[in-house]
């Protein structure tokens, strides 16, 4: 069977396009939906995952419709060739088992690699300047700020057990636990 999927990333913007050009290339069951690609939690994209069978087609517009990552997209494409399952790409061409559409594969996880690699090394310089440039840089989590709600939990564990704390205020006791340690070590600062 020929399977269509269309998302688009926002409320306002307007599946009619994709759709038209899918039943035009030969889906015959389109599934469609207006979800962002950061999320994982695509429901319409999950029911097609699952009905794909060994030589069905999947046909897209783009590549990126299949995920936001450049990774996920490759894992996806790799369970397709696996399960002899063809995308076929209308922008791209038609990704397969075959070695041209291995080629491909290997060229998108090049890229999701490179891709990756830069986000670290950017993060990395961004982490050097900061610390040239900015004197009270930390890194990590920033410390909480202690609001009222925080003062009440270390004021009530100060007769109660870090479980009751938590249970009352419906935390964890690790946050009890945090929460009082950080009260401690300010404490400890002052002169």
């Amino acid at each position: 069977m020929i399977f269509g999927y269309a998302r688009v990333s926002t409320q306002n913007q307007n599946l009619d396009a994709q759709i038209e050009t899918l039943k035009r290339a030969g889906a015959e069951k389109i599934y469609s939906e207006k979800f962002t690609g950061k999320t994982n939690k695509r429901p319409e994209f999950e029911k097609l995952s699952k009905r794909l069978l060994p030589n069905d087609e999947l046909i897209v517009t783009k590549l990126d419709r299949l995920g936001r990552r450049t990774s996920d997209t490759v894992k996806f494409l790799d369970k397709c060739f696996k399960r002899n399952i063809t995308v076929n790409v209308l922008n791209i061409g038609k990704l397969d088992n075959s070695p041209s559409g291995k080629l491909m594969q290997n060229i998108i996880a090049a890229f999701a690699e490179f891709e990756r690699d830069m986000i670290v090394t950017r993060t990395q310089e961004g982490k050097r300047y900061a610390k040239l440039h900015n004197k009270n840089y930390r890194e990590g989590r920033p410390k909480r700020t202690l609001t009222p709600k925080y003062w009440a939990i270390y004021n009530y564990k100060k007769t109660h057990s870090y479980r009751e704390t938590a249970e009352t205020f419906e935390v964890s006791k690790s946050t009890v636990q945090r929460i009082v340690k950080q009260v401690r070590l300010l404490d400890q600062e002052k002169p």
